[in-house]
Order: structure tokens, then C-alpha cells, then sequence
């Protein structure tokens, strides 16, 4: 670690200073997320910061080089950069890496002169530098180390002392920009760095390696009246992206991102680059950026729903959901849902279902793209983000996914769950539907309700074991050659059914697994087996409620909400696009009814 004359650093040592900071971030992410005002009152930069050291602590492992070990550390951050101060963080980071010179071990004079070098990264890599936030405290740490790299040898005393100016610059924040003047506030992503940097102190001081495990995060009170604000949200979706192999320049790329939006960050380099925008059109963004590098990663949050969990949720408990969930957005937004997209791929392109690919480009990249498109879970790490925020604002939280027989999804979900139940002793309870699309939505909805009603976390999560069971979905497909390319069918089966024009009804099993209804030769004669089988399983029971879906198929769909009137008596609560991850089997012109009857 540190060699003898305290002169001099390896990677070792870095990498346990890097632990010992970023748990300082991980332990105080409440508290940053609290104070976050600037460039979004959001309230997540602490979630952000901890999801990017996060990445980092889970990814690399200590290396007795040290440019070895800076060069994992920033590669790692890269990936897991969520942010503004995420994303600019990992862009020091870069710098700090490109500009190390390749030796296991470096002095102070090294150390300060690549910290220096780092801070332009950080400038060029943000379309609009804002002074007074995360960027002026970075370049006021790099200023006294470089004034200090002569006059004192003692990397220790010099880190010791560096603190002071850390805090001072960081103090100054409060004046520098309005918005944090009229809140008393504090840079929070400034605040990051600072505890980041207090975190490697500490251990300078105390060489404290059996104490960098993570402790739990403290809680706050859920009510902070006078924080609550007002503040609209002009851009709603904090969207990011790893792109490689850019075609175009890093500045042509930055002007891309401000046509499409504001906040824009591009770190990293034109081989391997982060971008960072505020937008309200991420769909139509990454329409546009397929065409200039292949898109590898893609992340996007909901400030609107980020805001109101901080100050303007309506109720104690989270609700979340994923992407297969088919509801309204009118009820997603009312009940204050948390969406988390499933992923799906085009070839090397990467999108997030819904969100960054809506059902009119899905179709068609579905009928012009030579590749089929594929899906993948959604990982922990994502959960993990998310719970991590909700857990900062809410007692508790019920989520709710697609059969776990369909995706990894679910038990992802319940690994984060665990993980931040004891970060922040919460109760985080995690449901299989053993179901999807619609069907999947009416227990989302039946449990938003209830939670809205006041019922108590206990009995929603007990009453959520009979609604599975209520819980039916049936899928008329129209044409199989989707589900041919897809290997839902083989191949030669799917051939002579296509030959015959038979047309599968699709539904789903107690076990969340996939069964075929029923079979007919064309779609309104699959329509009429549903209709005859729901008047069967309607006896002696009462209907709570239904949705129909649609891929890309509404008039087809008006006429099964006018037949489903005539039966039922009671119009349906939503009508909707299916999603696309589950439209790419079903394919174009499929319509499905979920029905969920009361206990």
C-alpha cells in the first residue's frame, strides 16, 4: 500500500482508499439524495453516486499495480455511471486513468499532475459546465494538490490537508448558484465528492481494511414539509447510454443529445462513451443514434416519478412493476407505478422496452430489421438502484413481475430486494404473478388500490396470493411467422400451421407457464373460443375487472371491447398497445383479454 516514506501509492492501496470512499457515499446517499435540488429536484444523486461505486466495489478486485487498478476503477465506473454527478464522477475517473502514467507505484508529484491533467475530461465532457456544483470542487482539490506537489513530500499530510479546501469549496456552492442560495443547500453532488474524498482520508489516517464492510444507511423522517417544491419538470427522463464505436465526433455527438434535450454529458471516448441527456423523447433519440455507433446499454429513469417519491408521493408504500405490466399510463402515472423496462436487443442495438422503444418503431424494425429480436432480464444491479431510492423515501416496497417461468426478472428483483432490506431495514416484498401483460396489470392495479385505500402492507401482500390465482389472460394470434422466428414454434410445425391458417390461442397455467387454449383457422374464430370459455368461467363468479391488448391492431380491439360489454356488462379499465417484448412473439395484429375476478 503506502510505501515506507509515505511518498508513494500502488494499487492496493487505491483500491482500498476507493472502498473506503465510496462507502462514506454509500452510507450518506440518504442525506445527498435529501439535499438534491441542482440541475433536477430529483432527490437521487445520492442513489446515483452509490449505484456508480457500487459498480465499481462489485466488479474489480485489488491489483498490486497502480495503473493497472486506476484503470479497472474507471473503466468499472464508466459502466456504472447514473447521473449528472455519476457520469461526471466516472469522466474524472477517465481522465485520472488516461493521464496516470504506467508505473505500479506513483509519488505525489504524479498523483497531483494526473488529477490536474483529469480536469479538462471533465469540462469537454459536458455541453454546458455549470460552476459551483461537483465540477468546481473537483478543480479546487486539483489546484491545492498541484500547489502542494513541491513544497510538501508527505502524501499523507498533503490528502490530511487537502480536506479543508474540500470543504471550504464545497461550502462556497451555496452562493455560487441560485437555486442552492434559496435553499441553504450544498452542491449534492459536490457533497459526494467531498465525503468521497473524507472516506480515503479516513483510511489514510486509520489504515482501516477489516472496517470498509458496508454498514446500513441511516433513515430519515419520510415528512419534510418544508422541502417540498414545486419545481416542473421540463425534461422528464434522465437517459443515458453506452455507445461504442461512434462514427461521428464527441462534439457532433453532444449537439445531437441538446436537439433532443439539456443536462448533456459525453464521457469516456469515441471507441467506448457514456452519454447523459435530460429529454422527453428517448424513443426518438435512439431512433436516431442506431444509425451513428451500436448502443450497448441504456438506462433511463423517471424524474417525474423520482421527484414525487422524494416530495410528492401520495402514500407510504412503493409499488413497482416491469415493463410487461400492460396498463394505462394515465393509471401508471395516477398510482404513482415504478416501471422497470425489460430488455431488448436488435442486433448489437440495445433499447429499454417502452421507454426507449415505443410500439410504433418496434414494428417497424420488427418487419424491416434482418434480425429478430431478442430480450433479456432485467438485472439485479437495476433493482438494486431503484429499491435503493425508493427505500431513502417510502416504509416499504411491493413489487410485482412477469412468471418467473418467462425471466430471470423476478428472481433478480428478490436478490435486491434482500440486499437493501438490510441496507435500510425496510421490508422490500417481491411477488411472481406467474402471469404478464394485462393479467399482470390488474394485480398491479388491485394492489395500487389497495394501497391507495389504506389496507395494511400485511394483508395487500396476503390478498396478493389469491389474486394470481383470479388472474386469466388469453392471446389470439393472428399470424405464427413471429412466433416461428422467435422458436416459440419450430420451425416445421410452424410451416404447416401457417399452411393450414391456423391461428393458436395462447394462455397461461397456474404455474405461470405458457399452454395453448385452443386452435382455430382464423381470428375471430379464436375470439369466439375465448368469449365461450369466459362465459364458462364466469359461473358463479364475479368479474373485478379486465383490460384488452393490442398489437398495433386498435379497430380490432374496439370490436372485442364492445363484445366484452355486451357480456360482461362493465367496459373495460384499460385498452392498450401490448408491450413490445411480448408483441415480438404474439406479433402484429394479436389481441389478448386478462380478466381478474374478485376472492
Amino acid at each position: 500500500m503506502f510505501q515506507k516514506d509515505d511518498q508513494s501509492i500502488n494499487g492496493k492501496f487505491l483500491y482500498y482508499a476507493f472502498l473506503a470512499g465510496g462507502n462514506q457515499i454509500l452510507q450518506n446517499q440518504v442525506e445527498i439524495n435529501r439535499i438534491n435540488v441542482f440541475p433536477v429536484n430529483d432527490k437521487d444523486t445520492g442513489t446515483n453516486l452509490a449505484s456508480t461505486v457500487r459498480w465499481v466495489i462489485d466488479n474489480i478486485k485489488p491489483h498490486k499495480s497502480y495503473k493497472s487498478t486506476v484503470h479497472s476503477i474507471a473503466d468499472a465506473a464508466l459502466m456504472g455511471a447514473r447521473g449528472n454527478s455519476g457520469v461526471i464522477f466516472a469522466q474524472f475517473l477517465h481522465g485520472l486513468s488516461q493521464e496516470t502514467i504506467n508505473k505500479p507505484i506513483i509519488n505525489l508529484t504524479e498523483f497531483a499532475e494526473s488529477v490536474k491533467k483529469s480536469i479538462p475530461y471533465i469540462y469537454e465532457a459536458i455541453a454546458e459546465p455549470v460552476e459551483g456544483t461537483i465540477l468546481t470542487v473537483i478543480k479546487d482539490w486539483s489546484d491545492f494538490l498541484s500547489s502542494k506537489k513541491e513544497a510538501i513530500s508527505d502524501f499523507k499530510k498533503v490528502m490530511i490537508k487537502s480536506l479543508e479546501v474540500l470543504e471550504k469549496s464545497l461550502s462556497e456552492t451555496t452562493h455560487k448558484l441560485k437555486v442552492l442560495n434559496k435553499t441553504g443547500y450544498v452542491d449534492a453532488g459536490a457533497k459526494g465528492f467531498v465525503l468521497f474524498i473524507k472516506g480515503i482520508i479516513d483510511f489514510i489516517i486509520h489504515r482501516n481494511i477489516r472496517d470498509l464492510a458496508v454498514e446500513s444507511t441511516e433513515s430519515l423522517s419520510l415528512i419534510h414539509t418544508e422541502e417540498i417544491s414545486t419545481e416542473e419538470i421540463t425534461h422528464r427522463f434522465c437517459t443515458e447510454a453506452i455507445l461504442k464505436d461512434i462514427k461521428i465526433t464527441k462534439s457532433e455527438l453532444q449537439a445531437i443529445l441538446n436537439e433532443h434535450g439539456n443536462s448533456v454529458v459525453v464521457a469516456g471516448s469515441l471507441t467506448t462513451c457514456r452519454m447523459h441527456v435530460h429529454t422527453n423523447e428517448p424513443a426518438q433519440l435512439f431512433h436516431q443514434l442506431k444509425d451513428i455507433g451500436s448502443i450497448t446499454y441504456q438506462k433511463v429513469d423517471d424524474m417525474v416519478r423520482q421527484q414525487e417519491a422524494a416530495t410528492k408521493r401520495k402514500w407510504k408504500i412503493a409499488l413497482v412493476t416491469d415493463s410487461t405490466c400492460d396498463l394505462s399510463q394515465e393509471l401508471i402515472d395516477y398510482f404513482q407505478i415504478n416501471v422497470v423496462p425489460i430488455n431488448l436487443n436488435f442486433g448489437v442495438n440495445h433499447y429499454l422496452d417502452k421507454v426507449t422503444i415505443q410500439p410504433d418503431q418496434f414494428y417497424d424494425l420488427l418487419e424491416t430489421s434482418s434480425e429478430f429480436p431478442k430480450t433479456s432480464q432485467i438485472n439485479e444491479q437495476a433493482f438494486t438502484n431503484l429499491y435503493s431510492h425508493l427505500a431513502s423515501h417510502y416504509d416499504a416496497i411491493i413489487a410485482i413481475h412477469l412468471s418467473g417461468q418467462f425471466s430471470g426478472t423476478y428472481s433478480n428483483s428478490v436478490k435486491a430486494g434482500e440486499r437493501i432490506t438490510q441496507e435500510f431495514n425496510k421490508p422490500v416484498y417481491v411477488i411472481d404473478s406467474k402471469n404478464l401483460s394485462g393479467a399482470l396489470g390488474l394485480i398491479v392495479l388491485k394492489t395500487a388500490k389497495s394501497i391507495e385505500a389504506g389496507v395494511k402492507l400485511g394483508t395487500i401482500v396476503k390478498s396478493l396470493e389469491q389474486d394470481v390465482q383470479n388472474t386469466k389472460i388469453f392471446v389470439s394470434v393472428r399470424n405464427l411467422k413471429y412466433m416461428i422466428k422467435g422458436w416459440r414454434v419450430s420451425r416445421p410445425k410452424g410451416i404447416i400451421a401457417r399452411a393450414l391458417g391456423l391461428n393458436p390461442v395462447i394462455s397461461i397455467d397456474k404455474h405461470g407457464k405458457s399452454v395453448l387454449f385452443g386452435k382455430s383457422f382464423s381470428q375471430q374464430a379464436s375470439l369466439s373460443k375465448i368469449y365461450s370459455h369466459i362465459n364458462q368461467v364466469v359461473q358463479g363468479k364475479s368479474i373485478w375487472n379486465y383490460i384488452i391488448m393490442h398489437a398495433h391492431s386498435s379497430e380490432e380491439a374496439q370490436k372485442v371491447e364492445a363484445e366484452m360489454l355486451k357480456k360482461t356488462g362493465k367496459k373495460p379499465i384499460s385498452v392498450v398497445d401490448i408491450s413490445p417484448v411480448i408483441g415480438m412473439h404474439a406479433g402484429l395484429g394479436a389481441v389478448a383479454i386478462s380478466l381478474l375476478f374478485d376472492n
